[in-house]
């Protein structure tokens, strides 16, 4: 019986998951795709639509009575995080807002303490991506703006036509927000490096509980990372295939940054990443309480 798989179509979920998606990983069962927006796939989860299922980790507090967290497969990192958008240039002109675009590593953050967002209009990818909860947690000292939920690809040409103040975004934006005559006004991942010493917890891989072994799903999800980390070729029409008209270069940078040692196992600093996140969330009431054991105590 084959199980029901959500991803995005960008390309680290599809690099990490085409061996798994074509039936060569020994000992998988067959799995059905829908490639989807993280905001999709996170009210997905919550009506337990999916058996499989890429999320935004801060939509976790609503998930984990019903899905256990995979220490594999997802997105977490280090200079990668969310950025906040703004047109133009920099105002300091000793600011570049924006560091070297071949490494993928974000805004200096210089302007962040001088960001002024009282009354703008902030595009958002979703209400419960991480994207926005770091951004909520950025911003809880700072003059409230209007949000806005808005589909991710229309994000930076909104904010370039003038249709909101700001733009939150995410991906293979770090890479390309330059081309729309845009300025990085803060790197939230930066701002969360900084002040936790941890690295960012984007996007999680969940298996629905009585449906879904964790062991042996995680175990699949390995198997799919190292054969795509073996053999990078094959998936590669694949991966293009699903890339939204992203350039060769652009998607080979996106996977370089985004499936890295943690794609392979959180290990105890992406565990704590995860912990921290939550609970600081829910400490300012920005989510539910909730336990990191709900979502781990499988695999300890």
């Amino acid at each position: 019986m084959a199980l029901s798989l959500a991803i995005s179509p960008c390309p680290n979920d599809t690099f990490v998951f085409h061996a798994l998606v074509h039936g060569l990983v020994p000992g998988a069962p067959p799995v059905e795709v829908t490639y989807a927006d993280v905001d999709v796939t996170n009210t997905a989860a919550e009506q337990g639509a999916f058996d499989l299922v890429k999320v935004s980790y801060g939509a976790l507090p609503w998930l984990l009575d019903d899905y256990y967290l995979l220490p594999c497969g997802g997105a977490l990192g280090r200079g990668c995080g969310p950025l906040l958008l703004t047109r133009g240039e920099p105002t300091d002109p000793g600011d570049t807002g924006h560091r070297d675009e071949t490494t993928g590593t974000g805004a200096t953050g210089r302007r962040a303490d001088r960001a002024d967002l009282t009354g703008a209009t902030v595009a958002v990818p979703g209400d419960r991506t991480t994207a926005y909860l770091l951004f909520r947690l950025w911003s809880a000292d700072r003059p409230p703006a209007r949000i806005e939920v808005v589909p991710f690809h229309e994000i930076m040409p909104g904010v370039a036509a003038g249709r909101y103040d700001a733009g939150l975004v995410i991906h293979e934006a770090r890479f390309t927000y330059h081309r729309h005559g845009l300025t990085a006004l803060v790197d939230l991942g930066e701002w969360w490096e900084a002040d936790t010493g941890l690295p960012i917890p984007l996007g999680a891989i969940l298996a629905r509980k009585g449906v879904v072994d964790p062991t042996a799903a995680a175990g699949w999800i390995r198997a799919s990372v190292e054969r795509a980390w073996a053999d990078p070729a094959a998936s590669r029409a694949y991966v293009l295939t699903h890339a939204q008209e992203m350039e060769p270069d652009v998607v080979d940078r996106h996977i370089d940054l985004y499936v890295n040692e943690f794609t392979a196992d959180l290990g105890r600093d992406g565990f704590a990443a995860v912990d921290a996140l939550l609970r600081r969330a829910a400490d300012a009431g920005l989510v539910p309480q909730t336990s990191s054991s709900r979502a781990t105590a499988w695999t300890s």
